[in-house]
């Protein structure tokens, strides 16, 4: 994750991070297991990789140093994060609220279960450091219209000439 990055590459919406084309490491790394987590588990060195292979975790750890590294096993609706310590990635414990502090973004990363997208699941979401959810862009839009839309019943509530004392005219409301 880095601020900086445009959503789009070569005039395409991005689904991915790709280093060779950034040049700046990123700060965290999330990984969605689609198998057993092996894969994103697996520490083998360039000296030691059949076929060249080189462990996902070994290359985060070692090669590019990632500082946050995030295995989100969806299936089993767990997350665990890996925090580069002395070159070395430990696992973080998580918080008394079941999250984990990402200090440099003031975030926090946990898993969230509700409905999104018209799918109720274990998300895997973020919190302020207060632990207040961050809302989605969707989610900030509906709050903003029930907002607008608990105004517009109050104004309607008013007189013609309440309403233009306000400045407001009552053709507006429907």
């Amino acid at each position: 994750m880095y601020r900086n990055v445009p959503p789009t590459l070569d005039g395409k919406m991005r689904r991915s991070y790709v280093l060779w084309k950034e040049y700046v490491a990123p700060l965290i790394v999330l990984e969605f297991v689609s198998g057993d987590g092996s894969e994103e588990r697996d520490k083998t060195p360039p000296s030691q990789g059949e076929d060249g292979n080189v462990g996902k975790f070994w290359v985060y750890e070692q090669a590019i140093r990632v500082p946050y590294y995030g295995i989100y096993e969806v299936a089993k609706a767990q997350v665990e994060v890996y925090h580069l310590i002395d070159n070395t990635y430990e696992l973080m414990p998580p918080n008394d609220r079941g999250h984990y502090p990402i200090a440099p973004l003031w975030v926090e990363l946990g898993i969230w279960e509700g409905l999104y997208q018209n799918a109720e699941l274990p998300w895997l979401r973020w919190w302020d450091t207060q632990g207040n959810l961050l809302l989605t862009g969707y989610e900030r839009a509906d709050v903003e219209r029930e907002k607008r839309e608990r105004i517009v019943e109050k104004l309607r509530s008013l007189s013609t000439e309440q309403l233009n004392a306000l400045g407001i005219d009552p053709a507006m409301l429907d």
